[in-house]
């Protein structure tokens, strides 16, 4: 894609949130005590690790007009991504999610207001124009009226030519309704969509343990282009050609310090080679070496990474 004709490399639409996260390591939040406030939320992750690798990026979010809420935008804004388009409303407060600290998937419970108030006039289609990646997750779609204006805008970014992604971090305890979930995402992936889904979300989306088989069939049907299935410290796989043509990168053994936010680093990684129009395969590798940054780091990224660092593996 032309990036003097689309300016924004990406355009991530959904949650901005304040993560309090526990201070200590425990794997349940029965047991944590003290907690240190962060930026959170995936798609505003996305937006900065992003523009940490150089890119210039827009956030689509809503937050409430509240310090929590100045707070987030003030760091979205120093992380030098475009919050133009980031809303505050006067009604409902800023979203928090409480999180535990753990080498394996978080304890955490999301205290849901403003999050879900993105609107369509957020999203008009001169700013699609400009855009080459469009993402979102599942936490953003799984409330009105977010859910209608994303989707609804994805077919719209489609139409204008860019490339649709969605990293579907699916959790019952956020969308309750798993019916609803697949209809939504069906519609969602029919825009052509880039997935990134865990083995964890695979579980919580279908309710069980599934064969990888089954799950890229059914999500090549559905639309998806790309698919990466992350399998944590067994590596990824990628899936890609209608299913036709699969890579598989192993995992590497390191010493975790902090998952939070392992995934959002990894699908910044493959976007951004993606978008330096390296294979899906290398794509994956790409990913795990940003994932590897953050894994062995407390908190955040640093304010900028080399994108070579991203390519050792394979240049």
């Amino acid at each position: 894609m032309n990036s003097t004709e689309r300016p924004y490399a990406l355009l991530s639409v959904g949650e901005l949130l304040a993560d309090f996260i526990g201070h200590h390591v425990s794997t349940s939040l029965l047991d944590t005590q003290d907690f240190r406030r962060y930026q959170g939320g995936s798609p505003a992750n996305m937006a900065t690790n992003m523009a940490r690798l150089g890119h210039q990026c827009a956030l689509i979010a809503c937050v409430g007009h509240d310090s929590i809420g100045r707070y987030l935008t003030r760091e979205i804004a120093e992380s030098g991504v475009d919050t133009q388009y980031i809303t505050a409303d006067l009604l409902e407060p800023t979203t928090i999610v409480v999180v535990s600290r753990t080498s394996t998937t978080p304890d955490f419970v999301a205290y849901r207001h403003a999050d879900s108030l993105i609107d369509p006039e957020q999203l008009p289609d001169s700013l699609l124009a400009k855009t080459q990646l469009f993402h979102t997750t599942c936490f953003a779609l799984s409330r009105q009226p977010a859910q209608n204006t994303i989707v609804e805008a994805a077919q719209r970014a489609k139409a204008l030519g860019c490339q649709v992604t969605i990293d579907a971090n699916y959790a019952p305890s956020i969308w309750p309704d798993r019916d609803e979930a697949w209809r939504v995402l069906r519609g969602y992936l029919a825009a052509g969509a880039m997935v990134k889904i865990s083995l964890d979300d695979v579980e919580r989306l279908y309710g069980k343990p599934q064969e990888t088989k089954q799950v890229l069939a059914d999500f090549h049907q559905m639309g998806a282009t790309i698919i990466c299935l992350t399998l944590g410290s067994e590596g990824s796989l990628v899936s890609y050609d209608g299913g036709a043509k699969q890579s598989r990168i192993p995992g590497k053994k390191i010493d975790v310090v902090d998952v939070t936010g392992a995934g959002d680093a990894y699908w910044a990684g493959f976007l951004t080679a993606y978008l330096d129009g390296y294979a899906p395969g290398n794509c994956a590798i790409a990913g795990s070496a940003m994932a590897k940054l953050k894994l062995t780091r407390q908190g955040p990224l640093p304010s900028a990474v080399d994108r070579k660092l991203l390519y050792t593996d394979f240049e």
